[in-house]
């Protein structure tokens, strides 16, 4: 056969082959949760680094490993969006919870109670539940960035002094309206940063988790 026609060939198998090769599984292990529990410390989770290593901790005693763990956290150095990877994001069933950090803030994300699991699997109490526990401590606006003033001082405080944002992870609050069914963005912790403050609106010093890998 001539040369040219043996590479033609030899292309067009290729080609073919390519075009019928199996694709490649998506990895639907765990790459997303809320903590089971917080640090126990109010809001002072240790900062953001500490909250990361809460998330892995978590992580890990569930047996799932090899895997990078970021606090959805804003700071006033850094933007939560920012930390969380690209994407995409399962929950601990194999369920999508976003593909990418847009469709995580837009109406796209699947963040809800039934989807909004922790670490091993089980649903986290929310409004209508005893206790509630749908406040998610975040500091973050609706897009992602830095809440003001709304951070227990980059998440190391612990007492009546501060405030921090939290969203509501079953998208239920006091009135049907935006904010009350915002997953990162419901209102700021109202007497301070301590645990018994955080629970006095309906949250237990909770967080979410995203594996960046």
């Amino acid at each position: 056969m001539p040369m040219k026609l043996l590479l033609a060939a030899s292309g067009l198998a290729l080609a073919i082959a390519a075009a019928h090769a199996p694709a490649q599984a998506q990895d639907t292990t765990m790459s997303f949760f809320v903590t089971s529990a917080g640090p126990g410390s109010g809001a002072d989770l240790g900062g953001p680094e500490g909250a990361d290593a809460h998330c892995a901790s978590l992580a890990e005693a569930a047996g799932v490993t090899g895997k990078t763990w970021r606090a959805y956290l804003s700071t006033s150095t850094e933007n939560a969006r920012d930390r969380i990877g690209s994407g995409p994001w399962f929950n601990q069933k194999g369920e999508k919870i976003a593909d990418d950090v847009a469709s995580l803030h837009s109406d796209a994300n699947a963040i809800s109670k039934e989807t909004a699991l922790d670490e091993s699997g089980s649903m986290v109490n929310g409004r209508g539940d005893d206790p509630n526990r749908h406040d998610i401590l975040t500091g973050s606006l609706p897009d992602g960035t830095l809440a003001a003033d709304q951070t227990c001082g980059d998440w190391t405080m612990n007492g009546a002094e501060g405030a921090a944002m939290v969203g509501h992870h079953d998208r239920m609050g006091l009135r049907d309206d935006a904010p009350s069914k915002s997953w990162n963005s419901s209102h700021p912790s109202r007497g301070g940063c301590s645990q018994e403050a955080l629970r006095g609106t309906g949250g237990d010093g909770l967080f979410y988790c995203f594996a960046t890998n």
